[in-house]
């Protein structure tokens, strides 16, 4: 896969292409709805529901709290059981750890389990400018990869494709890179996973490499977890020789207890199952069985920065399992792409702003007003992350960090209404120049046909000049010729 999200436009610019696609938005429609419902009949299959949403987040809030002590927990119980634990400050690093590896051993391509953090720190791209070849084992991440496509969902990156579209790219890119398609394919699921299966058994067999993330790490017993539906994820982690382990800081848990909460929320909220088909767990080196060099990279990469802002710390509870974009009305008609990141829908538009800073890009500074603010994703969130909060404060920080240079209109007008508000006198003679406005700006519009009444009140047509985009889909009606306290004071409160 050679697209990349750099250069991505603002949120506003790519959601207005994306609504234009109408087979975007078919896919979508059907896919989420499927998977809203699915999720909703197995939620209701727990009655302590909410017990466990409240368990989970106060065990992530207290994670995040003694972050440093667990992370050093962490790190001695994996190099005890054999493991080599990298720390990387940036996506750079951590990338630069992975092809050091495959390069000490002499490979020119790696296997991957689905994996966010490896996305986020763009490692295929890394590894390929090397001459690496990283093959995704995920159906879905296949999908994308060989349709030279971008990821547009947490859980189901080629949501965004139909099987039509999915069998076509089958047939033209698989004999590029490897087995080619078979030649009777059709667009049945179960045709085009065995075509997705028979095409990744070779590269399973020959790779000496395996590359995964980590769902969870759990500190206590240095143990890495994956979860996930296809056993694609098994084949990476056992048959290499090698593993390289990409892991967020945050994804970090105290002990097994803790963890079997996460795994009774996680499946009910992503695929809506009862429990996951694979969960793999490992800890270090086992003499004689699976890889016999594992290393372990510890990912920062702004998750210091979201960790110190107090209000979107909350952000890292985050378990990667899509509730919110499968019930976001935003997301399910622009999809992920518009987003700009491999963390797209409500839980993107607040972390990508988080681990990167606002301020400094004009497309990372547009997620978070890509929300209704409906309050649907907090509903959904399985650790009961408050996204509509968040958005409200990550606004606040984008407006604070413009605050230089030439204000704009907006600030103006902001500072304008603050200082008239702030007298008596100012806020009066505002009054009673806006009446004196009100009766020119009226019998404007009576002479130009444009004004009209309703309800009593005299409404005013378009404006002309700066206020004629406001008042496109607007009535504007006209202001008082006589302010309230005008009246009060002639009428004496109303007694005259």
């Amino acid at each position: 896969m050679s697209r990349t999200f750099v250069g991505m436009p603002p949120f506003p610019t790519a959601a207005r292409a994306a609504l234009a696609d109408t087979q975007l938005r078919s896919n979508l429609a059907h896919a989420t709805t499927t998977i809203r419902a699915k999720r909703a009949a197995v939620v209701a299959e727990v009655d302590d529901w909410e017990s466990l949403r409240l368990r989970a987040a106060a065990i992530k809030d207290d994670v995040l709290l003694h972050l440093d002590e667990h992370l050093v927990r962490l790190e001695e119980s994996l190099t005890a059981r054999g493991a080599i634990v990298h720390w990387a400050r940036t996506a750079e690093e951590a990338s630069a750890v992975v092809a050091e590896v495959a390069r000490a051993h002499g490979v020119d391509e790696v296997v991957k389990v689905k994996s966010m953090a490896t996305q986020e720190v763009e490692l295929n791209e890394h590894l390929a400018a090397q001459g690496i070849s990283a093959w995704e084992t995920d159906l879905a991440e296949l999908i994308v990869q060989l349709g030279d496509d971008l990821p547009s969902h947490i859980l189901v990156p080629a949501i965004h494709r139909n099987r039509a579209e999915i069998r076509a790219i089958f047939e033209q890119q698989m004999a590029r890179v490897g087995r080619p398609a078979p030649a009777d394919l059709t667009d049945e699921p179960a045709r085009l996973a065995e075509a997705a299966r028979l095409h990744l058994r070779e590269k399973f067999l020959r790779a000496k490499v395996g590359v995964s993330g980590a769902n969870f790490a759990v500190a206590d017993s240095g143990t890495l977890v994956v979860v996930e539906s296809e056993g694609n994820g098994r084949m990476c982690l056992t048959l290499p020789e090698v593993l390289v382990s990409v892991v967020g800081i945050e994804k970090v848990v105290r002990t097994w207890d803790d963890l079997g909460v996460f795994l009774t929320l996680l499946p009910r909220s992503s695929t809506g199952e009862r429990m996951n088909p694979y969960t793999s767990t490992w800890s270090g080196v086992t003499p004689g069985d699976g890889p016999q060099e594992v290393h372990v990279v510890l990912l920062d990469n702004g998750r210091t920065r979201a960790l110190a802002d107090e209000v979107g710390r909350q952000a890292l509870r985050c378990i990667r399992c899509s509730a919110c974009l499968n019930v976001c009305p935003v997301y399910e008609r622009t999809g992920g792409h518009a987003y700009g990141s491999v963390y797209p829908g409500p839980i993107g538009a607040i972390l990508n702003p988080l681990l990167r800073g606002v301020g400094h890009d004009e497309q990372t500074d547009s997620l978070p007003y890509a929300s209704s603010l409906c309050g649907a994703c907090f509903e959904a969130c399985p650790v009961r992350i408050d996204i509509p909060s968040v958005l409200v404060d990550l606004r606040a920080q984008v407006v604070d960090a413009h605050r230089s240079g030439v204000p704009k209109p907006e600030a103006i007008a902001m500072r304008a209404a603050a200082a008239a508000f702030g007298s008596g006198g100012r806020l009066g003679a505002v009054e009673r120049a806006s009446g004196l406005a009100g009766r020119a700006l009226e019998a404007l519009s009576g002479l130009t046909g444009r004004g009209r009444r309703a309800g009593g009140r005299r409404l005013l047509g378009r404006l002309p000049g700066p206020g004629a985009a406001w008042t496109d889909a607007r009535d504007l009606p006209a202001p008082p010729a006589e302010s309230f306290r005008a009246w009060w004071k002639r009428t004496s409160g109303g007694t005259r």
